[in-house]
């Protein structure tokens, strides 16, 4: 498929969840699944995890006395779903337009 045609029918589906596989082996060849964000300078990016929100808003949560991985006011919920102890950051793949095998994509969308 000419790159062109490949990159209009992507632009399509910004936005939406769609399975890319490319021509190469191993566990990339078994396809990148996520919600296509960009498709520009001859890549496709896709936002394959996404990544915590922001975890002190108004200050630091991650210290001070509600901050304890099971008690406290938020502390369980702080602890384990924010990121304050882990590096929440989500992740973003790019392919080149190139290495596309095919595209999966939900039949009904939005024009």
């Amino acid at each position: 498929m000419p790159e062109e045609i490949l990159m209009e029918s992507l632009c399509r589906h910004i936005g939406q969840t769609v399975t890319i596989f490319t021509t190469s082996g191993g566990l990339s060849g078994s396809g990148f699944t996520g919600t296509l964000a960009a498709v520009c300078g001859g890549r496709v990016k896709l936002i394959t995890a996404i990544g915590a929100p922001p975890a002190c808003p108004l200050g630091s949560s991650c210290t001070g006395p509600f901050n304890n991985t099971f008690g406290g006011f938020a502390g369980g919920f702080v602890q384990g779903f924010n990121g304050c102890g882990n590096n929440w950051l989500g992740s973003i793949t790019e392919i080149p337009l190139c290495a596309i095998a095919s595209f999966t994509h939900n039949a009904i969308h939005s024009f």
